[in-house]
C-alpha cells in the first residue's frame, strides 16, 4: 500500500487545503501527518513545540510519516519540516511527490505567521526565509513535480497537481523561475516584493511585469544602449509594447529636466496607470526610473535591473527614489517600492574595479551596522570579496541585500529604524555635492563612514580599534578614508541642508559597536570639527 501522491512544502503552501481538493478529484482519502501527530500526543503541534521542544516533535513526526506512508493509499500531506529527516526522504524515494512552492508574501497572507507557527516566532518573515533556504534543496530532492501556488486559487493548484500526476515520475519537475537564484523578500502586504539574486535571472523580467501591463519603458544610460535594446526586444517578444529611453550616464541623469523628458515620452507613448517602467543601470538610473514611475499618473509599477554592485546592494532596494537639485543630493523624491528587483550577477562581468570598489562601500556599511560576517568575509580575502565571478562576492551581495531588506521591511518611509542605513551618508553626500558629483558615491560614503566612526569615538561611544577596522577594511577594497582639510566650511554648510537634518539640528548615525548603530542628535559643532580633523589631510 502506498499514497497516490504526497504533498510537501513550507508553511503557507496550502498542503492541507489543496490536499483535500485533490483527494476529492481523485475520489481518494486524505491524510495529514500534522493531524496524526496532534492526535497521538493529545495536544496541538504548537503546544508540543513549546512544552517539549522541536526534537520531541520531530521524533513524533518521523513515526507518523513512516506509519502513513505504509498504511495510507490516498493523498498525504506531510509537515513542512518532515523532509529534514534522512529516513523520511529515503521512504519518499520512488513515490509521486509534489512540492507546492510558495514565496513569503503569499505565505504570510495565508497563515498569518501567528503563535500556531512556533518556528516563525520573532521575525516571522526572516525566519520563514531562513527555513526555505535550508529546506528548498530537500523539497527539490524528493519532488517528482513542482507546482507553484503564488497568486493562484487552491482549485487551480489542485488541478495542476492532478495534471502533474499524469506525468511519468522520472524526476522531472515543472518548477518555474531561475534555478540559480536566491529570493529575498522586502516589505509587507501589498507593498511586498522580492529581490532575486543569481545568474541568468534577467529572464524573469516578463514574469514580474504581469498580465495587466501593456506598455513597458526601459530607462537606461546611453552607455548601456545595446543591453537595453536586448531587454526591450525580449520584453516585446513576450507580448508587451516596449520602448527603450536613454538618459545621461551617472548622476547627471538625476535632473528634473531629464525626468520631464521621460514624462513627455510616457505621455506620447500613451502610458496608463497599469503600464510599467524598467530601470536598467546603476544607482542613478534606478533612482531616476523609480522617481518617474512614482510620479507618472501618481504611480505606475517599476522593476529595477541594477547593473552595478552599488545598485544591487543599495539604490535598487528599498523603494526610495529621487533626483538632485543644486542644493543637494536626493532632496526631491518619493517612496515608491518596485514590484521586483533582478540582481543578475552576470551583468557585472567586466565592471571596472573602481565601480566594484564603490559598491563595496555599501557592502562594508551593511557589515558595520548589522552583519559582522560581512566584515569577516572581506577581511579573509579582500580580492575574492571584490571578484564578481566568485562565491564570496555573491554571498556578500546576498548578505548586504538581506540587511537592507530587514531594515526596510520594518520602516518603509524612513520614520524610524531605517535611518541606520544612512551610516556615513551625511558627510558622504556633502562630499559628493561639493565635488560636483565627480566623486563616486562609494568613495564619498567611505570617507563618511570613517568620519562617523571618529565622531562615535569622540562622543565616547565607540572603541578606537573599531575605528581603525574601518580604515583597514575600506582601504583593503580600494576606497579612500580621508578628504581635503580646506573643504570643511563647504561640507558643514552642505550637511545643514541634508534631508536627515531636523530643523537647525544635524543628526548623525553613529556606532556603539559593530552591529549596534545609534543616532547622535545635534552634536556640538566643535565635536564635528574635531572628528573631521581625523579624516582630513
Amino acid at each position: 500500500m502506498a499514497p497516490v501522491v504526497v504533498l510537501v512544502g513550507p508553511p503557507g503552501a496550502g498542503k492541507t487545503t489543496v490536499g483535500e481538493l485533490v483527494a476529492r478529484r481523485l475520489d481518494a482519502p486524505f491524510r495529514d501527518t500534522d493531524a496524526d501527530v496532534a492526535a497521538a500526543a493529545g495536544r496541538p503541534v504548537a503546544d508540543i513545540f513549546v512544552d517539549s521542544g522541536e526534537a520531541e516533535f520531530r521524533a513524533l513526526e518521523r513515526s507518523a510519516v513512516a506509519a502513513a506512508l505504509a498504511e495510507h493509499d490516498g493523498v498525504l500531506a506531510v509537515g513542512g519540516g518532515a523532509v529534514l529527516d534522512d529516513g523520511t526522504r529515503a521512504r519518499l524515494a520512488g513515490l509521486p511527490v509534489v512540492f507546492l512552492s510558495v514565496e513569503v508574501k503569499d505565505a504570510a497572507s495565508r497563515v498569518g505567521f501567528n503563535r500556531d507557527r512556533p518556528l516563525l516566532l520573532g521575525n516571522p518573515r526572516a525566519q520563514w526565509l531562513r527555513l526555505m533556504e535550508a529546506r528548498r534543496p530537500l523539497y527539490d530532492e524528493v519532488a517528482t513535480a513542482t507546482v507553484p501556488t503564488d497568486g493562484r486559487t487552491p482549485d487551480e493548484v489542485a488541478d495542476d497537481v492532478v495534471r502533474a500526476l499524469a506525468v511519468p515520475h522520472s524526476g522531472t519537475t515543472v518548477a518555474t523561475g531561475a534555478a540559480d537564484a536566491t529570493r529575498i523578500a522586502v516589505g509587507l502586504g501589498a507593498q511586498a516584493y522580492e529581490v532575486v539574486v543569481g545568474r541568468g535571472v534577467l529572464g524573469e523580467l516578463a514574469g514580474l511585469l504581469g498580465p495587466t501591463v501593456a506598455r513597458v519603458a526601459v530607462v537606461h544610460p546611453q552607455v548601456l544602449a545595446a543591453r537595453a535594446e536586448q531587454v526591450r526586444a525580449e520584453v516585446a517578444a513576450a507580448g508587451y509594447r516596449a520602448v527603450a529611453l536613454a538618459v545621461p550616464d551617472g548622476e547627471a541623469a538625476k535632473d528634473v529636466a531629464v525626468a520631464a523628458r521621460l514624462w513627455s515620452a510616457l505621455g506620447a507613448g500613451g502610458f496608463t496607470r497599469t503600464d510599467a517602467v524598467v530601470g536598467l543601470g546603476g544607482g542613478a538610473t534606478t533612482d531616476l526610473a523609480g522617481f518617474v514611475a512614482a510620479t507618472w499618473l501618481r504611480g505606475v509599477p517599476v522593476v529595477h535591473v541594477p547593473t552595478t554592485l552599488l545598485g544591487m546592494v543599495d539604490a535598487a532596494v528599498g523603494g526610495k527614489t529621487g533626483i538632485d537639485t543644486p542644493e543637494g543630493k536626493n532632496l526631491v523624491g518619493a517612496f515608491h517600492p518596485p514590484v521586483g528587483v533582478l540582481c543578475d550577477l552576470d551583468l557585472l562581468a567586466g565592471l571596472p574595479p573602481e565601480e566594484v570598489a564603490s559598491g563595496m562601500a555599501e557592502v562594508v556599511k551593511a557589515g558595520f551596522i548589522a552583519d559582522p560576517k560581512v566584515l569577516e568575509l572581506v577581511e579573509a580575502d579582500p580580492a575574492a570579496a571584490a571578484d564578481p565571478a566568485g562565491p564570496a562576492f555573491r554571498e556578500l551581495v546576498e548578505r548586504a541585500v538581506r540587511v537592507k531588506a530587514d531594515v526596510v521591511t520594518g520602516d518603509l518611509r524612513e520614520s524610524g529604524p531605517r535611518e541606520v542605513l544612512n551610516y556615513g551618508h551625511t558627510l558622504g553626500h556633502a562630499i559628493e555635492l561639493v565635488e560636483g558629483y565627480r566623486w563616486r558615491h562609494g568613495a564619498a560614503i567611505s570617507v563618511g563612514m570613517v568620519f562617523a566612526a571618529e565622531l562615535s569615538r569622540l562622543a565616547g561611544r565607540l572603541e578606537p580599534d573599531v575605528v581603525e577596522r574601518h580604515r583597514r577594511l575600506l582601504t583593503a577594497v580600494g576606497l579612500p578614508t580621508s578628504y581635503d582639510p580646506a573643504r570643511w566650511p563647504e561640507l558643514y554648510a552642505a550637511m545643514r541642508v541634508d534631508k536627515k537634518a531636523r530643523g537647525d539640528r544635524l543628526r548623525f548615525v553613529v556606532l556603539d559597536d559593530v552591529g549596534r548603530p545609534g543616532v547622535l542628535d545635534g552634536p556640538d559643532p566643535s565635536l564635528l570639527e574635531a572628528a573631521y580633523a581625523e579624516v582630513s589631510g
